[in-house]
């Protein structure tokens, strides 16, 4: 099990980049949240498998097709046992 967190950049908010990534994260068996920023970026925790926590950081560097991401950061987080995937705000 691994965790990461993300912070998305670029036209990521208005275009349904929040609930894309829950489908996908339920498609990808990762647990954890999504939500908006106030300054715009799209912030997210995966956490599951190695390759389904990769197959969401490769998903979140394109989102979904209105979207224009132009930059992701990822950091390292401990895992914590988390199930299901979340929107928050």
């Amino acid at each position: 099990m691994i965790c990461r967190r993300v912070v998305v950049h670029g036209l990521v908010q208005g275009v349904f980049f929040r609930d894309s990534c829950r489908r996908e994260a339920q498609r990808a068996g990762v647990s954890g949240w999504v939500r908006n920023q106030p300054d715009g970026t799209v912030e997210a925790l995966f956490e599951g498998a190695e390759d389904d926590v990769e197959r969401m950081l490769e998903w979140v560097r394109h989102g979904p097709p209105y979207a224009r991401v132009e930059r992701v950061d990822v950091t390292e987080e401990q895992p914590s046992g988390r199930s299901g995937f979340a929107v928050t705000r």
